[in-house]
């Protein structure tokens, strides 16, 4: 198809603002696109910028997927760096902009305008926040200094236990520096259910890295030629380097000043083709408020992947709006590595399910990543959560040493499909003892969610504490010295049906083993021997 007159304009690049250009032309190849970036780098992968920082990647060039020149040359695209776009005239449809350090405004028309702004980290007015030892993160010119300050510090605090902190922590330690992470919540990960971070946390610290949890950042001090980080309650933790990860803001600026409708917290509002509300206007990225592909609410997800899927969507519209597909929103599927252990998520929560009245359930459960016999066998704890009058899957998160992303990746297509929880027993995943189980632990999950309606399953997120409960550990007695559970008596499964007159029928059991499986066994055993008993629930 020929669109010789059309003139579009794309203002940003990296994720979305570049794949909007070269799906766009892939379209066309007599429209006019120029792209506008304000920084030098036009194409780069912003995600891998921690690894550089730490050594794992080891070349800068790598994280350039396209220079400007080289962009230009592959798509017959009018690259401009180092140029901002400072004004939008929607009347004439043309958007002024100029060179940094420079007064000059040019105009250029449009028939079809994308804003991909992106966002910032956040940097909020607190006292000492302009010391020039206190780090963001967003772009290679963040990522060299960053790396060129580290290389002479000894001391590192990241404030801010999200994805990008737990990154930056772990790369950190990679280069041999004593770390300290702080976070707000009293948990890493604050977008995850705290029980599903636990084994995360105990692999920071096993690393070195010292964890400052539930603590406020109320401000900076310099002290002795480092920087004093002041934190609520009077405790303070002084660091030669300070990064601070602690969310990011829409960079929507330009958007409101053109008067284009903005979401609550400021991102713009774009529909399902991401017009804004002017249809010749559209945007994607960090910077656009969608709709929940779950909920069907609006929503922003700042990440990579829906970005370059936005920037796509936003392309086909402009050229072809007759078969072009709508963007149907984001799940919020992501995932960190903190050394050996990763933690992943897609959807809901439970606490952001239980904060908007959503009424569901969950099964948490564990077992190894592929067949238990085969070598190499690392546990696995996943957790589902589903609406409870409908049983369709609202969320998952993962946490393992191996695995966790296969799992993830197919609860977010279970998601997206719209397949209730008792759908997960019988999927047929693929199979063999390298790379699997017989029966996956996300078949696991959907059995598990059967026994639960079936009044099989009864499970407790916690040990109880006091006398009113009899806790009873089915694990071998080896498992059990080595690592006993307080107040628990020891009964190994295949002994508990000898065994029965040691309990007390008068006062509820809570069964506990290593991965949750043994423990409902024995749960079982109990119940239909007259037993009130309840086993717990598999713990990350």
């Amino acid at each position: 198809m020929n669109h010789p007159r059309l003139k579009i304009v794309v203002i940003g690049g990296v994720a979305a603002g570049a794949s909007c250009a070269a799906r766009a032309r892939r379209l066309s190849e007599d429209a006019s696109i120029t792209l506008i970036e304000r920084g030098p780098d036009v194409s780069f992968a912003n995600c891998g910028l921690p690894y550089h920082i730490g050594g794992e990647i080891e070349s800068r060039n790598a994280l350039k997927l396209h220079t400007p020149q080289s962009l230009s040359a592959m798509l017959g695209v009018n690259v401009r760096t180092g140029t901002e776009a400072v004004e939008i005239d929607h009347t004439a449809k043309r958007v002024a902009v100029r060179r940094l350090g420079e007064e000059t405004l040019e105009w250029l028309d449009y028939d079809k305008l994308l804003l991909a702004p992106g966002a910032s980290p956040l940097r909020p007015p607190l006292p000492g926040i302009d010391n020039p030892r206190i780090r963001t993160l967003r772009n290679l010119g963040d990522m060299d200094a960053i790396k060129a300050a580290a290389a002479s510090a000894r001391r590192v605090a990241v404030i801010g236990a999200g994805f990008i902190g737990l990154e930056m922590a772990e790369q950190f330690r990679h280069m041999g520096l004593e770390v300290t992470l702080v976070e707000l919540q009293m948990q890493l990960l604050p977008q995850m259910d705290a029980e599903m971070t636990a084994q995360l946390a105990r692999e920071l610290t096993k690393n070195g890295v010292r964890l400052c949890l539930g603590k406020g950042i109320e401000g900076f001090a310099e002290k002795d030629g480092a920087v004093e980080c002041r934190l609520a309650g009077g405790e303070s933790v002084t660091a030669d380097l300070v990064v601070l990860s602690i969310g990011v803001k829409p960079d929507s600026a330009l958007a409101a000043k053109a008067g284009l409708t903005l979401g609550k917290r400021g991102h713009i509002l774009v529909n399902g083709f991401l017009q804004t509300s002017d249809p010749d206007i559209y945007a994607a990225g960090d910077a656009v408020e969608s709709v929940d592909r779950v909920t069907g609410k609006p929503s922003a997800v700042p990440l990579g992947g829906p970005a370059n899927r936005q920037g796509r969507a936003a392309a086909s519209h402009m050229l072809s709006p007759e078969t072009a597909r709508p963007y149907p929103g984001s799940i919020g599927t992501a995932i960190v590595r903190a050394f050996k252990v990763a933690c992943g998520m897609t959807g809901w929560s439970a606490k952001r399910l239980q904060a908007e009245g959503i009424a569901f359930q969950s099964v948490t459960v564990k077992d190894n990543h592929h067949a238990g016999y085969y070598p190499g066998a690392k546990p696995l704890t996943l957790r589902v959560l589903w609406e409870e009058k409908t049983g369709k899957i609202l969320g998952a998160q993962a946490s393992g040493e191996e695995g966790v992303d296969k799992r993830i990746d197919v609860l977010a297509t279970a998601i997206a499909a719209g397949m209730t929880v008792g759908d997960l027993a019988n999927l047929e995943l693929s199979y063999a003892p390298p790379f699997g189980s017989a029966k996956d632990v996300v078949n696991l999950a959907g059995m598990a969610a059967e026994n639960l309606a079936d009044g099989l399953l009864e499970q407790v997120p916690e040990l109880p504490t006091g006398d009113a409960t009899q806790i009873v550990d089915v694990r071998p007695p080896a498992a059990f010295a080595a690592n006993p559970t307080p107040h628990a008596v020891n009964i190994p499964l295949a002994t508990l049906r000898g065994r029965l007159g040691e309990l007390d029928k008068s006062r509820p059991i809570v069964t506990v083993c290593a991965m949750g499986k043994t423990s409902y066994f024995a749960a079982r055993i109990l119940k239909q021997n007259g037993f009130s008993a309840k086993s717990l629930s598999a713990q990350a």
